[in-house]
């Protein structure tokens, strides 16, 4: 089928048109709708990338104004503007991620995870939340590191992991668990071996016994309160923070703090928040790692 006269016209006049560039009104209006629907923040230094941002999901649309696209956002129908929504979160959010980003985080995780094995009474459950979980790295490393101390130790013990994002599209690549050969390259050969399969040249997957240990979800870290999770022993949250404001990084914080067993541990980015107190709540003081061990 051959496209109509007047989407070619549109197609061929945002080829050969830059960026449109967003006033600082407009600019203001997008900022507190980010704000408002993720608690995520963009200084005035990241407008570019908000412009390009929406400029690449206008083309797609056929729209040619940043306003026609917010009105699109904010006046649509319910179904259409939540689905346009998560499109455009996806598009907003930063997912440069790896496996074992933070190296000296899954070595705590790993010291954790012997001690609950030697003092946790047989058949005990191990439950994890990875917040902000994006294209899933960061909650099928924890599977592994969690996996191989299990495996060492012929423990009986059960575990699983919960992970989060707010973005629908990143989700579902999590779901898929396939990832190029660059990516996976880095991981531990030994590792590779156990828990991935290669699919082709440039793809690997993994393993579905590993795949089964964690359950993707969608949740907005604004709705933390309501959030139907309690009682975890870890809570992984990295690289995340960076996006908010310090007064919602401290929110934020605090009900993840509510969301720990007793002796559960929350483990944040090194330098991603300062200056944190929770009464009840002391700190684990580990090489290269920011975490917090709840004591009562």
């Amino acid at each position: 089928m051959r496209p109509s006269p007047a989407v070619t016209n549109v197609t061929n006049s945002w080829s050969i048109r830059s960026t449109p560039e967003m006033s600082s009104e407009q600019f203001e209006l997008w900022k507190t709708l980010l704000e408002e629907r993720t608690g995520m923040t963009l200084h005035p230094e990241r407008k570019p990338f908000l412009e390009n941002s929406l400029a690449v999901r206008m083309r797609e649309l056929a729209l040619e104004d940043y306003d026609d696209y917010y009105q699109q956002l904010v006046a649509g129908s319910t179904g259409a503007k939540a689905m346009e929504w998560s499109v455009l979160v996806d598009r907003l959010t930063v997912q440069e991620t790896s496996f074992f980003r933070h190296p000296g985080s899954y070595a705590l995780v790993e010291e954790y995870v012997q001690r609950f094995i030697d003092e946790r009474p047989p058949k005990s459950s191990l439950d994890v939340w990875s917040v902000g979980c994006s294209t899933g790295e960061e909650p099928y490393s924890l599977a592994m590191v969690i996996s191989e101390q299990f495996q060492a130790r012929k423990s009986s013990d059960y575990y699983g992991i919960t992970a989060t994002d707010i973005s629908l599209p990143t989700l579902a690549k999590a779901r898929k668990a396939i990832y190029g050969s660059r990516k996976v390259e880095r991981i531990d050969p030994a590792l590779r071996e156990r828990y991935f399969r290669q699919l082709n040249e440039r793809e690997y997957q993994v393993q579905d016994a590993l795949r089964d240990r964690v359950c993707f979800a969608r949740l907005n870290v604004l709705d933390l309160q309501q959030a139907p999770i309690r009682d975890m022993d870890i809570i992984f949250c990295q690289n995340m923070l960076i996006y908010f404001r310090r007064w919602r990084k401290r929110q934020i914080v605090t009900r993840l703090a509510e969301k720990l067993a007793p002796g559960g541990m929350l483990v944040l980015g090194a330098g991603e928040i300062t200056d944190w107190h929770h009464p009840d709540l002391e700190r684990v003081h580990f090489a290269d790692a920011l975490a917090f061990r709840r004591c009562r």
